[in-house]
């Protein structure tokens, strides 16, 4: 082999040893983003118990974590290939980084709100560049690859979710502090990153035809999601009316037409504006549903002896693998065909999943619904990649910025507000149950106005269920009711439950008195928390259960409903098959072949990834 051959083989092995590397590297970033998503689900309801936080609460709360990721995404697509994606990672860092500190310093409400803020900022920053970077790298098997690629964000949900729950009872602020993991190694591998050319870019397409492909259409969607939900913020920081809510359509349109309209003088694709309202009811589908996942499962699951979260770990095992194995079905089924029947799968797993309580039955309901999931969020992007390079970062991130804003704005308020609403119509049927455990004072949502369950006065049954618990476990193992008040006041985690129950039910609002463990005791003795057997028959049996029930029957709801969503996406695709068979089947769109040249920056690693030998993915 002559001189010059051979150093072409080291430049081509230094190549591939860089790309894997990239690859790897943006592999771990949506990583880091999926333990900031399965970490927030999982501590929710531990935060819900401290900060007194209503359903919608806690669904506003987890909803702050995607809408900033839709709205982070879409600017960062329009400057991305100008100020470069190696100094947009640095903001993608410091914003994990910030989340985690936020979480930390914690009061309340608000700053859990602003923490999952930061963590969505960061989100949506890793997507707008990892997605563009692998699409780029890998132009004859987009789908695969990007597929392939978010399979970080499944084996990010397996490990967060699975270390948060093998942590048991450990502090919350433990828990959150485990997103630094995978922060730390990406920020470490992108350090020694080079960065490539856009494909879009290199292939010569101006910027302003990027902005053609999504065009007013596109423009309008997007601005008015973002528009409207800087409008609720608005509503709740400075008391907007809901009269001036309204004007969102107006100043979404003006957006549209004055800004992309005018500049570009295009509508855009109609198929992608159509693709941008599928990705809603996706996102809700998927990344909805996967964070209420735990809240959604644990009543039912709890009577099994197994936490709810490990539901998420499981599906979320599926999704890895079968993002690995995707090239068998996108080759066969195209990428509407996969989608079509992920629908499917979906709607029929979700329903079921709902309903079930059997273990066995769990098991093939959350398997139906992993397999249905699995291919969503990817090969929609793939889908997108293919049909839409010129343009570029832009339409490849809008469509995921929509998902995500679809489902911090719409799907898990509506979740939240699906459950309070629920409940609040089981406990009305019982009026005893209802004037209790209800709380008359209307509170304030993305759908309007609406009543919730009185969390103290729940708070203050489930703490005196668990310490009664508790206590009858000790008398069993004592045998000995005269020693049973001694070992209860050295017992740790009965003094950890009533000290709860002190703070979250008898503490007066801004009270920082410390008490020893006796007076807490005493205080919830005074309370009537704190019963014996007789006590607790009289009291308390027959209220929890009745309430654990609206709990289950109001979470089966909420999951039932959203089953509906994976069917109106599957009539959604098969319109879109049945359009591509018109037209002489699906085939994804070259720059190439369009008459630009597509850069060396494009060449793959085939034999890393098994990638490019084997051809285009469609």
């Amino acid at each position: 082999m002559s001189d010059a051959a051979l150093a072409a083989s080291a430049l081509d092995d230094r190549a591939g040893a860089h790309n894997r590397l990239l690859f790897w590297a943006c592999f771990v970033a949506l990583v880091a983003t999926a333990f900031a998503f399965v970490i927030r689900g999982f501590i929710i309801g531990e935060l819900q118990t401290q900060f007194l936080l209503t359903e919608t609460q806690k669904g506003e709360i987890m909803g702050a974590g995607f809408w900033p990721f839709g709205i982070s995404i879409v600017l960062f697509s329009l400057i991305v290939d100008r100020i470069g994606y190696g100094k947009s990672m640095i903001f993608a860092f410091a914003f994990h980084v910030a989340s985690v500190v936020m979480f930390f310093l914690t009061k309340g409400y608000w700053s859990l709100w602003a923490g999952s803020v930061l963590a969505g900022l960061a989100a949506g920053t890793v997507e707008a560049i990892v997605n563009p970077i692998v699409a780029t790298m890998y132009p004859k098997s987009k789908t695969k690859m990007l597929t392939i690629l978010h399979g970080g964000w499944a084996g990010g949900m397996v490990l967060g979710g699975a270390l948060t729950l093998l942590m048991g009872d450990a502090p919350w602020q433990a828990k959150a502090g485990l997103l630094l993991l995978p922060t730390a190694l990406y920020g470490a591998m992108m350090l020694r990153c080079k960065f490539p050319i856009n494909e879009r870019v290199a292939a010569g397409v101006p910027y302003k035809d990027m902005l053609k492909e999504c065009g007013i259409f596109g423009a309008l969607i997007v601005s008015f999601m973002i528009v409207w939900q800087l409008g609720t913020l608005c509503q709740q920081w400075f008391g907007w009316s809901d009269v001036a809510r309204g004007d969102v359509v107006v100043f979404s349109l003006l957006f549209a037409v004055l800004c992309m309209g005018v500049y570009t003088q295009s509508f855009g694709r109609g198929m992608y504006s159509f693709l941008l309202l599928i990705m809603i009811l996706l996102a809700i589908t998927e990344l909805g549903t996967d964070g209420w996942m735990k809240e959604l499962r644990d009543p039912g699951m709890k009577d099994l002896g197994i936490d709810g979260g490990w539901i998420l770990v499981y599906t979320a095992s599926i999704m890895l693998v079968m993002r690995f194995c995707i090239g068998p079905f996108v080759k066969v089924l195209k990428p509407l065909g996969v989608l079509l029947m992920g629908s499917l799968f979906a709607a029929v797993g979700l329903y079921t999943l709902a309903a079930v309580s059997v273990p066995i039955w769990i098991l093939i309901t959350a398997t139906i619904y992993g397999m249905g999931q699995a291919f969503f969020w990817p090969v929609t992007i793939g889908l997108v990649a293919e049909r839409f390079p010129r343009g570029g970062a832009l339409t490849l991130n809008a469509i995921a910025g929509v998902g995500m804003l679809g489902v911090g704005i719409i799907g898990f308020p509506l979740m939240g507000q699906l459950q309070d609403s629920r409940a609040v119509a089981k406990l009305n049927e019982t009026p005893a149950l209802a004037v209790k455990y209800v709380d008359p004072t209307p509170k304030a949502s993305v759908f309007g106005s609406y009543t919730a369950r009185n969390e103290t006065a729940v708070n203050q049954l489930n703490g005196a269920k668990d310490l009664y618990d508790i206590r009858q476990q000790t008398l069993a193992e004592l045998g000995d009711e005269a020693a049973l008040a001694d070992a209860l006041a050295v017992n740790k985690d009965y003094i950890a439950k009533a000290r709860w129950t002190y703070d979250m039910v008898l503490r007066p609002e801004g009270d920082k008195t410390k008490l020893s463990d006796q007076e807490v005791l005493t205080a919830l003795t005074a309370a009537g928390i704190l019963v014996d057997e007789a006590g607790f028959e009289a009291s308390i049996k027959a209220e929890h259960a009745a309430i654990h029930e609206v709990e289950i029957d109001s979470t089966r709801f909420a999951m039932q409903w959203i089953a509906v969503l994976p069917l109106i996406m599957a009539a959604c695709y098969i319109a879109l098959i049945v359009y591509f068979r018109a037209k002489g089947g699906y085939r994804a769109v070259d720059l190439a072949a369009d008459g630009h040249v597509v850069g060396e920056h494009a060449v793959g690693v085939e034999e890393a990834l098994a990638d490019e030998a084997q051809g285009p993915s469609e």
